[in-house]
């Protein structure tokens, strides 16, 4: 198997961008920033003629609905009764000591299955995170715990969940997220 070398080349827009991100970093040790690039002479057209209609001529704009409904919390009651031990969850994901990619796909399957078997609140255990061992830049722990609630109010998941709160601590505390689900269209 051989290795292809790279044929794109970069567009003049992309070396543009490139070059500012660039310039607002610290370069390596030993590195030096890319030089900036030319701007690239545009070919001499003649300006499109511009029609501008009367502003009250426009159309008003409908009121605009909410494209999905806000995510809610999960009821006071079924929260007592998890830390009573009244009720428990329909089924766990642990995501625990999983990397960012192979945890958002883990955990996108998990909810699918979950809906798909009509439960309605799920654990998710993202693990607490420890203390960095340094200060370095890249050095952060507790990624999941960061982002498993930023995933689930992403809107590609509202179709499957409700609401979301922190686990009690008989469930991990905030190392845990309680899940309520929507049931699946067609299930009653």
């Amino acid at each position: 198997m051989t290795k292809r070398s790279r044929t794109r080349q970069l567009s003049p827009e992309e070396k543009r961008l490139w070059s500012h991100v660039a310039r607002h970093v610290k370069p390596m040790q030993g590195k030096v920033l890319p030089p900036e690039p030319e701007p690239e002479d545009k070919p001499a057209t003649a300006p499109a003629p511009q029609v501008t209609a009367p502003v009250s001529a426009l159309p008003p704009l409908p009121p605009s609905k909410p494209l999905m409904p806000a995510l809610a919390p999960v009821e006071r009651k079924t929260l007592q009764a998890l830390r009573r031990g009244r009720k428990e969850v329909d089924s766990v994901i642990d995501l625990h000591g999983m990397r960012q990619e192979e945890a958002h796909f883990a955990l996108l399957s998990f909810l699918h299955r979950a809906q798909g078997s009509g439960y309605g609140l799920v654990l998710v255990i993202t693990g607490k995170g420890g203390a960095a061992v340094s200060s370095g830049l890249f050095e952060e722990r507790g990624v999941l715990r960061r982002m498993v609630p930023h995933w689930l109010r992403l809107p590609d998941l509202r179709h499957l969940v409700i609401g979301f709160e922190e686990a009690s601590s008989q469930h991990g505390g905030s190392g845990a997220i309680y899940v309520r689900l929507r049931r699946r269209r067609g299930s009653r």
